[in-house]
């Protein structure tokens, strides 16, 4: 079967005239051309038709931006307030709401997400993202410290500290939520005083090149926010190990992000990194299953299942588990698939053609196995990159379905019998992967106890994947460094100066 509906939905004129513009590099202000002239084609992935034509940025852009971006670091931007700069970061974000459709359809075009989640993203992790951090612009500060170092007398020295902006950032985001990435790393860099050079991800790149339009629209200086689309191999790579680049903030695969680190080694230069997950959704007997069905339904199948906090390993007790598998199922089986744009869409096609092949190289594993298909399993025919949701029934931890990050809409399930926590841990955290997870139980004794044993950086009780602006996100083990959003991500952003006078 093919997901596409007999009249396709086409976009606003405004989004049209948007996709038809010239998309230039943006480097000390000014839209640029690249130095080779080379530009690479976007295509829609429910449609597999062409949308739009980008600047491909190779390492001679990103020594431009690395030239703008750190005269922009000493000039206008430095001397501002905080009270000014926090307005700019206030004003982007009342720019980007007056947009929210053309960056709607923008994210959903590029990335194929049905319209719905585009929306409630760009908003949640957006506009709300920029506002927050535009609070905090006017927050920093350092201390006083009550110490008399050197053998001076009481009251003979001033010890304090200062927190300045790290410096000139390179940010590196992926394809699987292009605007909220770019937001994610945006916002408290410029709060923080710092300058951004972003190579967005090669094939989603329109929406980054929206926000930099915005970001001249509102007067925030030129040089503060450049951009290189480009790959990742030529701009991405030249990106990391520049030594004009301060720090390196970066989200995407693990693989790529050792790759990351080794070129950043070069200057030392500051890295956060938030890579891949495998995150666990833990179901006691006596968790509210109709909470539990929908809540795994949308951990395991949100964007896909292209989304690194998905709940894609399910231990389910016993007593619940044919209630439970079944009940995903039944959700699973009845999703709505299609283009993006279809009002009626809810899982939409994956990115490309290669990451079909990935995951339905996984799915045919899993069939491989004594794993029990329960629902999906297949792709549909085309036009579009779709895969059909997949639950696998019966699974253990030593297939290969249930050990990698797949990155695509498969759900693998398996039961525990009781409920040592121990054991139970032991098996969440069986993965080289730490970044989310859920436990589901109507006992917040067990609750807590099991959430102390997870090695995550995020885990909820009865939820899942709960972010916010303020809550600090990010991996253990191989799921990265460092912590995105809240105080956190701010500090990431931020170098501290000690100073100590002597009278």
């Amino acid at each position: 079967m093919s997901a596409l509906p007999e009249d396709i939905i086409t976009p606003a004129q405004e989004t049209q005239d948007f996709l038809d513009q010239k998309h230039q590099l943006l480097i000390g202000g000014e839209w640029v051309d690249p130095i080779s002239g080379e530009t690479s084609t976007i295509e829609d992935p429910a449609t597999e038709t062409f949308i739009a034509e980008v600047a491909c940025g190779g390492a001679d852009d990103i020594d431009r931006a690395v030239v703008a971006a750190r005269k922009a670091l000493k000039g206008e931007w430095s001397t501002m307030t905080t009270h000014e700069r926090s307005r700019l970061i206030w004003k982007l974000a009342d720019a980007l709401e007056t947009r929210l459709n053309l960056c709607t359809e923008l994210e959903v075009l590029d990335n194929g997400m049905p319209r719905p989640i585009a929306m409630y993203s760009i908003v949640a992790a957006g506009v709300n993202y920029l506002r927050y951090y535009a609070g905090w612009a006017t927050k920093i500060h350092g201390q006083t410290i009550p110490v008399s170092p050197g053998g001076a007398p009481n009251g003979g020295t001033l010890t304090y500290t200062q927190r300045e902006p790290i410096g000139v950032v390179g940010a590196i985001t992926p394809w699987n939520a292009p605007l909220p990435m770019v937001i994610l790393k945006l916002a408290p860099a410029l709060a923080a005083g710092c300058t951004m050079i972003l190579k967005p991800a090669e094939i989603t790149p329109l929406s980054a090149l929206l926000i930099g339009h915005l970001t001249k629209e509102v007067g925030i200086p030129d040089g503060v926010f450049n951009i290189v689309t480009g790959h990742g191999s030529d701009a991405g790579a030249a990106l990391a190990e520049h030594d004009g680049v301060d720090k390196i903030a970066f989200t995407g695969s693990t693989e790529v992000g050792k790759i990351i680190l080794k070129a950043a080694a070069g200057n030392l230069k500051k890295v956060t990194l938030e890579l891949g997950g495998k995150s666990p959704v833990v179901v006691f007997p006596d968790a509210d299953i109709d909470r539990v069905i929908p809540g795994a339904a949308r951990a395991a199948f949100f964007l896909q299942g292209q989304n690194c906090m998905a709940g894609t390993r399910m231990f389910v007790h016993d007593d619940v588990y044919e209630e439970v598998i079944n009940g995903v199922a039944s959700m699973a089986n009845a999703f709505n698939i299609g283009p993006g744009l279809n009002p009626d869409t809810e899982i939409g096609p994956l990115i490309s053609s290669d990451q079909v092949e990935t995951v339905m190289g996984y799915i045919e594993a899993g069939k491989a196995t004594n794993a029990d298909l329960v629902c999906g399993g297949d792709a549909l025919t085309g036009p579009g990159h779709f895969v059909q949701p997949t639950i696998f029934g019966q699974t253990t931890m030593d297939m290969k379905i249930a050990k990698e990050e797949i990155f695509g809409p498969v759900l693998c399930v398996q039961k525990f019998a009781d409920s040592d926590l121990d054991s139970i841990a032991e098996q969440c955290n069986s993965t080289i992967y730490g970044l989310s997870g859920s436990v589901w139980s109507q006992d917040i004794s067990v609750a807590h106890q099991m959430v102390n044993k997870i090695d995550s950086g995020q885990v909820a009780i009865n939820c899942h994947a709960a972010v916010d602006p303020a809550i600090p996100f990010g991996g253990n083990r191989q799921s990265g460094w460092g912590r995105e959003m809240g105080l956190e991500g701010l500090d990431s952003y931020l170098k501290t100066k000690s100073t100590t006078v002597m009278f």
